[in-house]
């Protein structure tokens, strides 16, 4: 058993809205993403979604109003929340999902699931 850096682990790739597993936690897995831009509108029907920001700054765009994150800021959307992440520069997160959720809501158009 050994400690795992965020940091190292986000040097590892590049690109945006492509999370990378990097433990599990009780039938979660815990990810790390580079996003940039904006991702889809979307919900997640059957479980809410975590974003923990390491660096950078987003935006959580809800229906309801917009919740503006930065480093060592976390936010939960409940589940069932239409929203829609954005980040005017490129940010690192730490999320944390029930094994199997797609990025997107929908297993057809969700990024592909990567363990580093």
């Amino acid at each position: 058993m050994q400690a795992i850096n965020l940091a190292d682990k986000l040097a590892t790739f590049e690109g945006h809205w492509q999370p990378r597993v990097v433990g599990q936690f009780n039938g979660h897995d815990l990810m790390v993403v580079k996003v940039k831009g904006e991702f889809v509108w979307h919900t997640h029907e059957n479980t809410d979604d975590f974003f923990l920001v390491l660096k950078g700054r987003i935006t959580i765009r809800m229906r309801e109003g917009d919740v503006a994150l930065g480093p060592g800021e976390l936010f939960v959307v409940p589940k069932g929340t239409e929203h829609c992440p954005v980040a005017e520069e490129e940010a690192h997160l730490l999320l944390i999902e029930p094994v199997g959720t797609p990025n997107t809501g929908n297993a057809a158009t969700a990024a592909p699931r990567r363990v580093l």
